[in-house]
Parts: structure tokens; sequence; C-alpha cells
């Protein structure tokens, strides 16, 4: 690869090296210099958001990346003849995986910021912290970036391992070590039933990657006499996509795979939870969008019946059960499992047209992931803020607390409007065009479903809002949270807001992805 070639992977390169960097100055600085390694590590995800900002240029050429290609780096979109080489892609580096290094890299550093008061005298081991935590980071691109079953596989346990690991890190918490336990055995069974699926893929096209088994599914299975069979696909194909959707919705929280999701949120040290909230769904949707879009676009009108129904259950099931919790970190799971509801109604409506690449519906799923990450990660920030002062994330602890905090209960208010898809804020311009979307497509009981779960929402989002506001509390002692995590708080607001009032770059921004995403796999 020539220098040119790897410059397309520097912001991996950049999270990986920063990575080894902060392990081995742990293992010299140990706990004494654990303030300087989380300047280092905040240092590494600003460079590797800044090399993102650089290869996020709309054009015609991306980096492809596989161990036998005739093409090794740049390939021309506009040139059918280099086309060819993506078929036999590991990984691709075109602006469907820079939205993804953008969003990954700054919801880095959001929670990093967060998380400098909330591990000072919580554990002695934070220089692994931030090492493991620029690890999931790098995991998160790794597979948004994939376009091989095999490479899918690798980077979603990669991701799987680190966030095991970070779930459990307060050692001597025992919350946070049986969420971590209950996680990693959840997660080991629908990682062996996706791998199932990704082998029935291969036994049936014989290719791991995603084009070549879109192509052999479109134009017949071949026999064993080396003819194509046409007919009889169909049946095999949904079975191994349903069984490859088993870890996908795993790592999204979608039901019947979202019953890790309140224990672990619950149990995981609270920047650990923003994280997971985000970071696993985004890379997830990556994925999903992958396998759906290019490996089975073929068979779209059986498997949107499929991810119809999850849809509408997933949303449905997760809004409900939120108006019975009394954990915050609780509540937001359920919630983050209601929006992944949400997002998937974009994935249903989406339909490519392949005479001027409109990709309308997965567009209205890119906003509404960057919408969603600046609103979930200022709430969850809120939480840390909170749990710092009081040492509880329970809704009794949060009665009064405009008196205590006044900034950090308006803020609260700002959030949860935007996670119910209220105007003006970024939730409802993520809602706005994944139900769009949808109506546009024919799916209206799908987006009226979305409609009027959106509104269910809203009791339990108040339900944390009216004590806040109106109850007594429990300690009239202010609380202030740290200048740094009010910057993050303050980014946080500031985007969502950004978004609501100013949306056309950001629709821009998700279109530019989706459009060399369409033209890479045509």
């Amino acid at each position: 690869m020539s220098i040119n070639t790897l410059l397309y992977l520097s912001p991996e390169i950049i999270l990986t090296v920063v990575a080894l960097v902060v392990f081995a100055l742990d293992l010299i600085w140990r706990e004494r210099g654990a303030d300087r390694l989380g300047w280092i590590t905040l240092s590494g995800l600003v460079l590797a958001l800044v090399a993102t900002l650089a290869l996020f240029v709309p054009g015609k050429q991306f980096a492809v990346f596989c161990g036998a290609c005739a093409t090794q780096g740049p390939v021309d979109l506009a040139n059918p003849a280099t086309l060819a080489s993506v078929k036999d892609a590991l990984y691709v580096s075109d602006n469907f995986t820079n939205f993804f290094r953008l969003i990954a890299t700054v919801a880095g550093i959001i929670i990093l910021i967060g998380s400098f008061e909330y591990l000072r005298g919580r554990t002695p081991y934070r220089g692994e912290f931030f090492g493991l935590f620029l690890l999931a980071i790098l995991a998160v691109i790794l597979m948004a970036g994939s376009t091989n079953l095999l490479m899918i596989y690798l980077s979603t346990e990669f991701l799987s391992y680190t966030s095991y690991i970070l779930t459990g890190f307060l050692r001597e918490n025992k919350k946070s070590n049986e969420a971590s336990i209950k996680y990693f055995f959840f997660g080991a069974v629908t990682s062996a039933t996706m791998l199932y699926g990704m082998s029935l893929f291969f036994g049936a096209t014989g290719s791991l990657n995603l084009p070549e088994i879109s192509e052999v599914f479109r134009t017949g299975l071949v026999n064993t006499a080396g003819s194509p069979v046409h007919g009889g696909s169909e049946p095999l194909a949904l079975f191994a996509l349903a069984l490859t959707l088993t870890g996908i919705g795993f790592k999204i929280a979608l039901v019947p795979f979202h019953s890790w999701s309140p224990d672990a949120y619950e149990g995981a040290p609270t920047p650990v939870t923003a994280f997971l909230s985000v970071g696993p769904k985004a890379a997830g949707f990556a994925i999903l969008m992958r396998v759906f879009l290019t490996g089975a676009l073929v068979y779209q009108e059986s498997w949107v019946a499929l991810l119809s129904a999850v849809s509408i259950i997933t949303m449905t099931l997760g809004n409900i059960i939120a108006l019975t919790e009394t954990n915050v970190k609780r509540l937001l799971a359920y919630s983050s499992i209601a929006q992944a509801g949400y997002m998937l109604i974009g994935l249903v409506g989406a339909s490519l047209d392949r005479s001027n690449s409109s990709t309308a519906g997965i567009s209205g799923v890119l906003i509404y992931l960057f919408a969603y990450l600046f609103t979930n990660l200022g709430a969850f920030l809120i939480v840390i803020a909170i749990e710092n002062a009081t040492g509880a994330v329970d809704v009794s602890q949060y009665r009064g607390m405009i008196r205590r905090a006044p900034f950090l209960a308006a803020m609260m208010v700002f959030f949860f409007l935007s996670l119910a898809g209220i105007p003006p804020t970024a939730g409802f311009i993520g809602k706005f065009f994944v139900f769009a979307a949808a109506l546009r497509t024919g799916q209206g009981v799908l987006a009226a479903f979305g409609v009027v779960n959106s509104v269910i929402s809203l009791f339990y989002y108040f339900r944390v809002i009216r004590p806040m506001f109106f109850d007594a509390a429990p300690d009239e002692t202010p609380i202030r949270s740290s200048s740094w995590l009010n910057a993050g708080l303050a980014i946080a607001a500031a985007m969502t807001l950004i978004i609501a009032l100013v949306p056309t770059p950001f629709v821009n921004l998700a279109t530019s992805s989706m459009a060399m995403f369409g033209l890479a796999f045509r």
C-alpha cells in the first residue's frame, strides 16, 4: 500500500496508535499519570475527527482494501471498469464510512470529557479505561466500513469484547459485574446465531463479499454442474438474513434481542452506558444497511415485512416498559430501545432509485442517528452530573432539581423534548425524515405507530421532569458540575438546536454519504 492509500485509513491508524501509547504509558505512570492519559486520549480522538473531516469531501473517489484485489486504494466511481475491485473488498473507506467515523469520534469526545470527574475516585485503573475506550471507538468505525461477512463478524466481536470489559469495569461493584456477565452470555448466543447465518450465505453463494452475494442471489444459485438454478434461493436467503439479524439486532437492542440492555445500562459505569446507547447502535445500523441493502436487496419486498414487524414491536415494547421504570438509566435504556424502532422505520421506507440514487429512507436514518447522538449524550451527561453529586440515579433524587441545579434541569427538559420529537429540536427533524420516508413508500401504518409511540414517550419523560420542577428537594445543597462536563453539555445542546434550525447542511451530509454508498454497490 502507498502512503496515499494509508491516508484513507488515517482515523483508524490514529486511534490504534494512541490506544497502544495509552496502554504503554499506563504501565509506566499507573494512576499517577491518569489525568495526562485522559488528555492524550482526548487528543487522539480530536486528531481522528480532524482526519475524518479531511477525508469527508464529496467526490468520485474512495479507497478499497482487500486481500487479493487488483486495485488497492483510491477507486474512481465514474469509471465502471474500476468498480469491479469493490466486489472483492474487505473494507471500504467511503463517505458512508466517514459518516460513522464522524459519529464515533464526536461521541467519544463528548463521553470522554464527561468521564473525567466520574472515574476519579471510582477506579484506580483509569488508564486502562481510556485505552479500552479508544479501541471501542475503533471497533465502531471498523464495523461501519466492513463489506465482507468475515470482516463484519470480526469487527462485531471486537466491539463486543471491549464493551463487555467496559461494562464490568467497576470491579468492586456487584451490579457492574453482573451486568457484564449477562451482557457477555447474551452476546455469545446471538454471536453464534449470526455466525451460523453467515455460514449459510457462504454455503449458498460461495462468497463472503456482500456485492458478490447479491449478484448470486440476483442471477440464481449455482448447482454442482456449474449451471445457475433460479427459484428456491429466496427462502434460504431470508432464513440466513434472519439469523444474521440476531447478532445485528443485539447490538442495536431490537426486540427480542434487547433483554441485556436495561441491566447493562444500569450496572455499567454511566459514561459506558452513554457509549452503549450510541456507539454499538450506530455501528449496528451501519452493518444493517450494508447487509440488507447490498447483500439482500433483491429480496427487499420480503424483508420489509420482517423489519416492519420488528420496528413496531421494538418501539411499542420499549415505550410501554419505560412507563414503569424509576431508575433513570433503565428508563433511558428502554427509551433507547424505542429509538431503535423509530430508526428502523427509515430502513423499511428506503427505496433505492437506480436512476438517480435516491436514498431518502436511509438518509433519514443517518440524520436521525446524528440527532440522536447529541440528544442522548446530552441527557446522559446530566445523569453523570447528578450521580457525581448524589451517588444515585433514581428518579426520586431528581426532585427539586430546578432549585439545586437550574442549568441541568433546563437542559434535561430540552433533551427529553428532543427524544420525544418535539420541535424545535434535532429529534423532531430525525423523526420527520424517517416518518416521511415511510409515508412516501406507502408505509402509513408504520408511520402511525411511530407517531403514537412518540406521544406515549412523553409520559415517562415527564415522569422525570415533573419532580424536578414541582417536588421538594431531598437536599437543598446546590449541585455544581465540572467545567468539562458543562462544555460537553453546551456542545450537545447547541448541536441539538442547530440541527433543528439549520437542517440543510446535515441533510446534505447524509445525502452525500448515501449517494457514495449507492454508487459503490450498484
